[in-house]
């Protein structure tokens, strides 16, 4: 079997070499082990660092975001033979030293996908805030991976953390078509696949004072979080989604119909309840609209669902594996 280590990095001069010394070089039931870099843009130097300790660097100079490289990331252990793929921060926030914990259940055909659990501590398995991290951040993390918790109908802790392995049956599996981060997306796409998800408590160090890459401000990360919750919704549980938003304008539009009617009842006249009436006949309109939007959605998934499995056909035959 053959592993590819995989870090996207920008910027990370100061770390990328020890990161690539760091990272084992052996592992039980691989045989071939290589280690890429793939640069996002950087200016301080982190391409020749890298190249200098031995990686295959992939760098065109432009940054391009996370879930872009991504999915280059995934071309790029399947063009290499990947049977498993990591994937690691540059920034040492993570151990190199803990991959072969996440290789292992792979291999082992346990698990097609290995995620760590920043958020559960190793030795104790009590829930704790990470030290250093941000509350808003770990709150939004915490309500993302409740959402994908309830649409997998699992039970997840972590959603976001990047620290991860993927098996060849997952590196097909995944269509990522998200222009922010990649990681929630990747973690709904395979759990709505019924692919087998190990989660792997795992030590995570926050710098204090240090920026995100990703997270530029509170107020910006809550609204993508809120906008990629409401998304998940809709394209994994689009009648659930639909029904949801259509209750609303259908049960208060429900309610000023009833008022007018029992008006009508009584007197034989809609007036004053007139605007009720009117009002409220948009509005349950509306909600049924939203419901056959619902239907539809359903259905443009189904077709979604085998288109798929044709494009992970197509990927099976551009890289096949013995």
């Amino acid at each position: 079997m053959k592993l590819v280590v995989v870090s996207i990095c920008m910027n990370e001069a100061q770390t990328v070499a020890e990161l690539v010394k760091r990272i084992p070089k052996k592992y039980a039931g691989i045989k071939d082990v290589d280690i890429c870099i793939v640069d996002d843009g950087s200016t301080d130097g982190t391409v020749a660092a890298a190249r200098k300790a031995g990686a295959t660097v992939y760098s065109d100079g432009a940054n391009k975001g996370l879930a872009y490289r991504f999915r280059e990331v995934i071309d790029i252990a399947l063009e290499r033979g990947a049977d498993v793929l990591v994937n690691i921060d540059g920034d040492l926030q993570f151990q190199p030293e803990d991959i072969p914990k996440f290789v292992q259940p792979v291999v082992a055909k346990e698990a097609d996908f290995v995620a760590a659990d920043r958020f559960t501590d190793p030795e104790t398995g009590e829930q704790r805030r990470p030290k250093n991290m941000p509350a808003g951040k770990y709150y939004g993390n915490k309500l993302g991976a409740r959402v994908v918790s309830r649409l997998a109908r699992q039970t997840f802790n972590d959603v976001t953390c990047g620290f991860r392995a993927y098996s060849y049956r997952a590196l097909v599996a995944l269509n990522i078509n998200s222009t922010h981060t990649y990681t929630q997306e990747s973690f709904q796409i395979i759990a709505a696949k019924r692919l087998r998800i190990k989660t792997l408590p795992t030590h995570v160090t926050y710098y204090k004072g240090r920026k995100s890459r990703v997270v530029k401000s509170l107020v910006s990360y809550i609204a993508v979080s809120s906008l990629n919750i409401l998304r998940a919704y809709r394209d994994f549980a689009p009648l659930r989604f639909f029904f949801s938003v259509g209750l609303i304008p259908f049960t208060i539009g429900l309610i000023g119909v009833g008022i007018a009617g029992w008006h009508w009842l009584q007197t034989g006249l809609i007036s004053p309840y007139k605007a009720f009436g009117m009002a409220g006949l948009y509005l349950t309109t509306l909600g049924i609209f939203f419901w056959s939007l619902g239907l539809v959605a359903d259905m443009l998934v189904r077709l979604q669902g085998t288109a798929e499995k044709s494009y992970e056909d197509i990927k099976r035959i551009r890289f096949p594996r013995t």
